[in-house]
């Protein structure tokens, strides 16, 4: 299949991608450094404590001007991007489950996202001056994200 960058055994292997997803893609990456070689099950339980905000995501690489967390952890609890990569590893169990697998021995050995289009979007000034136009506003860029996720039944 087109797509992933693993090329393993993929009798024991079931794969799961998301493609140009409207997210951070530096989050995503956190979140798959901290995922990797974990049960899937245990990630999933794990993404779910994210989202309420009673764990956090410890970030390695991107963490510039990043709070530290308790432990003195920089890190953060980037809800949106966890949704996502939840939803992936459902996919993933669904696609395992479907080739057969056993769902309870599932371990996640490949977990990355990649940074793909972006997008340039004009950022209003504000909306209550009068005369706008989207001239007058700020240029951003959004960058869109690929995931890709690879379980093995262990």
């Amino acid at each position: 299949m087109k797509g992933y960058s693993y090329q393993g055994d993929l009798e024991k292997t079931a794969r799961a991608l998301g493609k140009d997803l409207n997210v951070s893609w530096k989050k995503c990456n956190e979140i798959c450094y901290t995922i990797k070689n974990m049960k899937l099950n245990k990630a999933i339980e794990y993404l779910e404590k994210v989202m309420q905000r009673k764990e956090f995501v410890p970030y390695r690489r991107y963490n510039t001007g990043i709070a530290h967390r308790k432990g003195g952890i920089p890190g953060g609890y980037p809800v949106k991007a966890a949704k996502i990569i939840k939803k992936i590893l459902e996919n993933a169990k669904n696609n395992a489950e479907q080739k057969g697998l056993d769902t309870e021995k599932l371990k996640i050995i490949h977990a990355t996202a990649y940074k793909t289009i972006t997008l340039e979007r004009v950022k209003p000034k504000t909306g209550s001056r009068g005369g706008f136009s989207y001239t007058s506003g700020m240029m951003h860029n959004i960058e869109l994200a690929n995931v890709e996720i690879v379980v093995k039944e262990v």
